[in-house]
């Protein structure tokens, strides 16, 4: 059976339906995830910038009622050229991590290019992300599941999509994460930040979306006004 088949049939199966936040990893082993990477990928981050990190922040009272359930550590690479760190490197350096380690249980789909700047960047409006190390606290409310993208832009209020964080979470400091979607533990991820025009010219309509079927994980992509089963739309705090 192709993935795209296997897709769809494990789309319209019962499950894949809640979120753990058991499944976070403390920040400390998130740490060491970053450093795993880091010496396979020779990316250079120094120990310094490792020991920089910061103080985790403290999810409040506030933070709970609202959803958010979990903190992650994440890393901006590049320059935009305007002081902050280039998005799509950020989550195209992520994937590449996954490509290597995964071998081939990975697959892209041919519309989506990272490196055409006509095809794929962050959406106009998210917040830029910074250079280096900076944490973010998630919310993977199970009620975004009933929205299309567009519907999930609109509602952010101080909060955001998941742009290179998407990547980072899943292919970096939280690796497991594919194995509960294939186990339907978890739902599979549009990654509301970031824009796909899957023909190039500017025709930005479409999402990446993360997905992980029979231990093969996924990038495909999905559109903005359309509602996807078995998908939430993660958002985050900077």
């Amino acid at each position: 059976m192709s993935l795209r088949r296997s897709f769809i049939r494990f789309l319209s199966s019962e499950g894949c339906n809640k979120f753990s936040e058991n499944s976070i990893l403390p920040v400390e082993d998130q740490v060491k995830a970053w450093k795993v990477a880091n010496r396979k990928m020779h990316w250079n981050i120094g120990e310094n910038e490792f020991s920089r990190t910061g103080n985790v922040p403290v999810l409040t009272e506030e933070d709970s009622t609202e959803g958010f359930t979990a903190v992650a550590l994440f890393y901006g690479f590049g320059d935009d050229g305007r002081g902050n760190s280039d998005p799509v490197l950020s989550g195209k350096t992520a994937w590449e991590y996954a490509r290597k380690q995964r071998k081939r249980r990975i697959w892209q789909s041919p519309y989506v290019s990272f490196d055409r700047h006509d095809a794929f960047r962050l959406r106009p409006g998210a917040p830029p992300r910074p250079k280096g190390f900076y944490f973010a606290k998630l919310r993977t409310a199970e009620y975004s599941r009933a929205f299309t993208v567009r519907q999930a832009r609109e509602s952010f209020n101080g909060t955001t999509g998941l742009g290179p964080e998407g990547f980072q979470f899943l292919c970096i400091n939280h690796s497991h994460f594919p194995d509960l979607m294939s186990k339907r533990k978890t739902p599979f991820m549009a990654l509301a930040d970031y824009d796909i025009a899957p023909y190039g010219f500017n025709d930005f309509f479409d999402v990446p979306q993360l997905f992980s079927s029979n231990g093969v994980l996924g990038l495909g992509i999905g559109n903005v006004d359309q509602h996807y089963p078995g998908f939430s739309i993660p958002s985050l705090r900077l």
